[in-house]
C-alpha cells in the first residue's frame, strides 16, 4: 500500500509538472473555402481545415494536436483572418509554428501569424466580436474570373435601396429570420455593432460587425439585401422582415462564395489583435 501510494503522488507530480510544460499558442489563418468541406473535422478521408491543420500541426510538434476555432465555417466560405488556440508541449518556435506548418499544408490554407498566449485565453469563447465581408457582383454574365471568390446575380441592383435596408440590422435582435434550420445556438439573439454596405450597383461589399452570428445568418441577409435591390421585396419589407423573426417568410439563403471571415475581437488583456482586412479583399 505504501508503494503504491508512493507511485500515484509521484505520478500526480509529474502530471502537474506536464500541465505547467504545456504551451497555449494562437494561430490567425486564411484559406480558401472552397477547396474544403468545411472547417469541422469529418469522418473518413474528407478535406476540411481543421483535419489538415491539425495534421501539420501535429507532424512539427511531434505530437497529436487539436485546436478550438473562433468559430467555424461552412463549404465555400474563406477567412482571411480565422483564429484557433492549441495547447502543445513541444518547444517550438514561431516561426516553426509558421514556415514548418505551412510546408505540411495543403494549398488553399496558409498560417500567416503565431504567438503564444496564456493559458487561459479561448479562442471562441474570449471572443466578443466577429468580422464577416461578402463580396457580392451584379451583371448580366458572371466573370469567370471571380467564380468562388464572390457571390453572383445577373440582374441590376438598386444599391441605395439595399444601403437603407441594412440600417435595419444594427443593434440587438432576434434574428431568426436569418437563421437556418439545423442552427445550434442557444439564442437567435445578437448584436450588430455595424453593418454597412460599400461600392457600387456592379460590384459591392457588404461588412457586418457582431458579438456572434447564427448558421447562415450572413448568407441569408444578403439573400434578403438581392431582394431589395431586385425589387422583390421594398425596404420597409425587409425591416418588417427583421422584426417578423421567421424564416418561412424570408428570402432563400445565397450562395457561400463571397464570404469572408475577416477578423475575431478580443480584450486587449490577452494580447491578440484583430488584423485589419487585407488590401487584395478591397
Amino acid at each position: 500500500m505504501k508503494i503504491y501510494f508512493f507511485m500515484n503522488l509521484k505520478m500526480s507530480e509529474i502530471e502537474k509538472e506536464n500541465e505547467n510544460l504545456a504551451q497555449r499558442w494562437v494561430l490567425i489563418l486564411s484559406y480558401d473555402g472552397g477547396r474544403f468541406y468545411g472547417w469541422q473535422k469529418q469522418a473518413g478521408n474528407i478535406p476540411t481545415v481543421q483535419s489538415a491543420l491539425e495534421d501539420a500541426l501535429s507532424r512539427i510538434a511531434g505530437e497529436q494536436i487539436h485546436v478550438v476555432v473562433a468559430g467555424r465555417t461552412d463549404t465555400g466560405v474563406h477567412a482571411t483572418a480565422q483564429v484557433v488556440h492549441f495547447d502543445t508541449t513541444a518547444d517550438r518556435s514561431e516561426q516553426a509554428w509558421i514556415r514548418g506548418v505551412n510546408a505540411h499544408l495543403p494549398e488553399g490554407v496558409a498560417v500567416w501569424k503565431a504567438q503564444r498566449v496564456n493559458s487561459r485565453f479561448h479562442a471562441r469563447f474570449d471572443a466578443f466580436g466577429r468580422r464577416y465581408r461578402y463580396v457580392l457582383q451584379s451583371s448580366s454574365v458572371r466573370s469567370p474570373l471571380l467564380v468562388g471568390r464572390v457571390g453572383w446575380i445577373h440582374t441590376p441592383l438598386d444599391m441605395e435601396a439595399m444601403q437603407k435596408a441594412v440600417a435595419f440590422l444594427v443593434g440587438t435582435h432576434d434574428f431568426s429570420s436569418f437563421r437556418a434550420s439545423e442552427c445550434q445556438a442557444k439564442s437567435p439573439v445578437k448584436t450588430m455593432y455595424s453593418v454597412a454596405l460599400s461600392g457600387k450597383p456592379e460590384l459591392m461589399a457588404l461588412d457586418l460587425h457582431g458579438n456572434a452570428f447564427l448558421h447562415h445568418m450572413v448568407r441569408n441577409i444578403m439573400g434578403a439585401l438581392v431582394y431589395v435591390g431586385n425589387g422583390r421585396l421594398s425596404v420597409q419589407g425587409f425591416a418588417d422582415l427583421v422584426e417578423e423573426r421567421s424564416r418561412l417568410k424570408a428570402p432563400p439563403t445565397f450562395m457561400p462564395d463571397g464570404l469572408y471571415l475577416t477578423g475575431v475581437d478580443y480584450p486587449p488583456e490577452w494580447g491578440v489583435e484583430t488584423p485589419p482586412s487585407p488590401v487584395w479583399l478591397w
